[in-house]
């Protein structure tokens, strides 16, 4: 596969990640053990290096799934974690409603060994400020990272969902290797401004939800298709009218899969592929199939005339329903 460099860390991945969330918390029940672990094996195999996972997916669960999978094979790896968010740890399982932020230095060195313990290694790759605390500079922040970077406890330091003046400030204390932010044809706010500054500084990007939550599979075709429990359920653009809008748009993007002989999934990674070589997306998926499908996407090229036309489909202004959640909080990730 593809290798891309992640920032100027030293790092490089294959083109495409592993996003492990689901296979813990948030879309239906947890995943059994033993399918994760044989999709996990697959996507190495596949090609797949970069494992995405944060302390607080299953409250530590999955990145224990994670670190049963490193056992013998941690140097073939480079896996992504996260800090920041704190959740209730007798709260409900998948809930949006038991987060609060934390980037304090005190709590991100307790919640990193708390991720090298159940990862099972020493470092780790590429940590994340999952969600910038408001209430702390975000220069006082990367410069405690950066002090982790120096013990040797993480390699390279990423950002979650932050804008370019985040961005600028963050880089003036030391370089960044990734932002990881949702980006796909669902979702396409980073365009104006996050991309470009991304290059301008040397920011390898990495979209979490790039095939639209599945949307973009052609897999949903009503909300009532999703378990009671899948946080999909609170988002407006899989409800009623919305949804039905939306479908009716895939349908068109039916027509170019069709021509290139691939699924409505390989297009929507394609496209992203197709919006630079400093992208790596981390669609998630809990089965060998789809993961398989996913990789296929690497080896799909498509025309500048392709990407255009599948862009003007489902551009910003023709998809139904807003990205916000009912929930009072941000969607999962």
């Amino acid at each position: 596969m593809r290798q891309v460099a992640l920032g100027n860390s030293g790092i490089s991945c294959g083109a495409l990640g592993l996003g492990c969330m689901g296979m813990s918390e948030f879309y239906g029940p947890p995943q059994d053990e033993a399918v994760s672990q044989a999709t996990l094996k697959r996507a190495l195999e596949l090609g797949v290096t970069l494992f995405d996972t944060s302390d607080m997916y299953g409250r530590g669960h999955n990145e224990e799934l994670i670190g049963r999978f490193a056992r013998g094979k941690r140097d073939r790896l480079v896996i992504a974690s996260k800090f920041g968010v704190v959740r209730d740890p007798d709260g409900p399982s998948g809930s949006l409603h038991d987060r609060e932020l934390d980037n304090s230095r005190d709590y991100m060195r307790r919640t990193l060994e708390g991720s090298l313990r159940r990862l099972g290694t020493d470092v780790v790759d590429l940590y994340y400020v999952h969600r910038m605390d408001a209430r702390r500079p975000i220069e006082d922040t990367v410069g405690d990272l950066a002090e982790l970077v120096q013990e040797g406890k993480i390699r390279a330091i990423g950002l979650s969902e932050v804008g370019p003046e985040i961005l600028r400030r963050a880089a003036s204390v030391h370089p960044i290797a990734a932002l990881q932010s949702e980006y796909s044809l669902f979702h396409r706010d980073v365009e104006a401004e996050v991309l470009p500054t991304c290059r301008e500084l040397g920011i390898t990007f990495v979209p979490y939800s790039p095939l639209g939550r599945g949307f973009l599979t052609g897999a949903i075709t009503s909300a009532a298709s999703l378990d009671a429990n899948d946080l999909r359920q609170n988002a407006p653009r899989f409800q009623g009218e919305n949804m039905d809008r939306n479908l009716a748009l895939l349908e068109q993007v039916k027509v170019i899969a069709a021509a290139k002989n691939c699924t409505l999934g390989q297009v929507a990674l394609a496209w992203l592929f197709a919006q630079g070589d400093d992208i790596v997306p981390i669609p998630g998926t809990k089965r060998v199939k789809y993961l398989e499908e996913n990789v296929g996407a690497v080896g799909i090229h498509l025309t500048p005339e392709e990407a255009g036309s599948i862009s003007a489909i489902l551009s910003p202004e023709n998809i139904a329903g807003s990205r916000e959640w009912k929930a009072p909080e941000a969607a999962p990730r």
